[in-house]
């Protein structure tokens, strides 16, 4: 697919369609893995065995063979410790590292974008010794039993063994994002319980959980990545918005323009924060605009003047509002068609290295919508990219019926159940003979239009009935 400019690049569809080699022996034996971890490895059958055998035949050759073969051993007997199960959680995660590169790898050759260096050995170390290492011990004892337990043998006892782990890492700033994963899993898995009453487990979301958490257990796996502040121009590209039952998220995709004429790169600028289920829609943004102004730029089509804010070596911009000011207008779609192609993407912290966590803006021209059934996809020159209608967020004007009438779409390219999908952020069709774009982002900083209207009132409304009952539960 060539873009309408020149600077924008070139598609390579086919290469998205075609296979990556290994991936699936790869997946295979992760899934494998997790399979074992259903029903435990306290005492593990011969085929939990075979599992455990192959997640080590997996990473022969590699820097972990013969700690993960020794692993595995004692696994397959029901004699695997701590360090033991660690090792196994390590070797899992380098399996998926490896799937993480090879699809980034193809997208990057499909795209044909140049990458931004890998990161020195210094810039991924922990800025400061490790603290709380009796908390982790505690975390990670109680992760290993719920390897050997497996997800059917999980009760409402074993579970809330977590508990006083997560309350005394709470008030550690340094533990805290690992306390909020291990409550998190801990409340998926109480819900749950019994295990052996469950009709579906969620054996692969668990085996990430499980895996993650245990290695971020091991002391400096989660050090500070140190940032360096950069100045200059800030080009938003879209924004994606994540919804939970209490939290949202919205994380704005951008090209960041050096002042001192550098290559451009790829970077990401995110604001969370809790909200009650019953605040909805457009009603997101009420909770969200407050804490960054970066939003109300995106809405009315705008760069940012960033000066010395500090931006991780993964691309993160740690955002604040002190050293950011609005700039001139801008379109994303004239940034992606002009610096997209060029801008460098950043490289993932090795933990952080997962096939779910793929996310790449890319611009898309010049397609044809394809319709079959409740599936809609592109056609690139005879290739399918199937597009993920399903993250388009209700806090915008953007819908799927709006994505299937455009010719061109600024989007963020994912990989999931074994094929690349596009997350549309942006669309520009043709009505009456103009060019009109439509951007998922566009309420970020406030609307007229009528339905946002009434969502943003409605939440205005929640949350004052929210905010009335608690000030009344907290005067009595």
């Amino acid at each position: 697919m060539v873009p309408a400019d020149a600077g924008g690049g070139l598609m390579r569809g086919d290469l998205l369609a075609d296979p990556v080699e290994w991936l699936d022996e790869a997946l295979a034996a992760v899934d494998a893995f997790d399979g074992a971890l259903v029903a435990g490895l306290l005492r593990p059958g011969p085929a939990q065995a075979s599992a455990v055998a192959g997640l080590a035949d997996a990473v022969a050759g590699t820097p972990l063979a013969a700690r993960v073969a020794e692993a595995a051993g004692r696994a397959a007997a029901g004699a695997a410790g701590e360090d033991d199960f660690v090792a196994l959680a390590a070797a899992r995660g380098a399996l998926l590292g490896s799937v993480h590169d090879a699809l980034t790898q193809r997208i990057e050759e499909a795209v044909g974008r140049p990458v931004g260096a890998e990161p020195a050995a210094s810039a991924l170390a922990p800025a400061a010794p490790e603290q709380g290492t009796n908390l982790l011990a505690a975390a990670r004892s109680w992760l290993c039993d719920l390897a050997r337990s497996g997800w059917r043998g999980i009760d409402h006892e074993l579970v809330a063994g977590a508990a006083p782990v997560v309350s005394a890492m709470l008030p550690d700033p340094g533990l805290r994002r690992r306390a909020t994963l291990l409550d998190g899993f801990a409340a998926e898995l109480a819900a749950s319980c019994p295990g052996a009453t469950l009709e579906r487990v969620p054996v692969r979301r668990w085996g990430d959980l499980w895996s993650r958490a245990l290695l971020l257990t091991v002391p400096g796996s989660a050090g500070e990545r140190p940032a360096e502040a950069v100045t200059g121009r800030l080009l938003p590209l879209g924004v994606d918005v994540q919804e939970h039952a209490t939290a949202v998220q919205a994380q704005v995709h951008a090209v960041f323009e050096p002042a001192d004429g550098g290559v451009p790169r790829l970077v990401r600028a995110g604001v969370s924060a809790p909200k009650p289920d019953t605040v909805v829609g457009a009603g997101l943004w009420q909770l969200l605009r407050p804490h960054m102004s970066l939003l109300g730029a995106v809405s009315e089509g705008r760069s940012m003047e960033l000066d010395a804010v500090p931006v991780t070596v993964e691309g993160d911009l740690l955002w604040d509002d002190e050293r950011a000011r609005a700039g001139e207008p801008t379109d994303a779609f004239a940034t992606a068609r002009v610096m997209l192609a060029a801008a460098t993407s950043a490289r993932v912290a090795p933990l952080d290295r997962h096939p779910v966590r793929i996310a790449v803006p890319v611009l898309l021209e010049g397609y044809a919508p394809h319709r079959e059934e409740d599936r809609l996809a592109f056609d690139l020159a005879g290739r399918l990219l199937a597009v993920d209608t399903d993250r388009i967020p209700a806090a915008g004007p953007l819908t799927p019926e709006a994505v299937a009438a455009s010719h061109s779409c600024v989007g963020l390219l994912r990989w999931d159940a074994g094929e690349f999908l596009l997350q549309p952020l942006a669309v520009e069709s043709t009505v009456r003979k103009k060019t009109v774009a439509v951007h998922a982002g566009a309420w970020a900083g406030g609307t007229t239009d009528k339905a946002g209207v009434r969502a943003e009132k409605a939440a205005t409304d929640a949350v004052a009935v929210l905010r009335e009952r608690a000030g009344r539960l907290l005067r009595t």
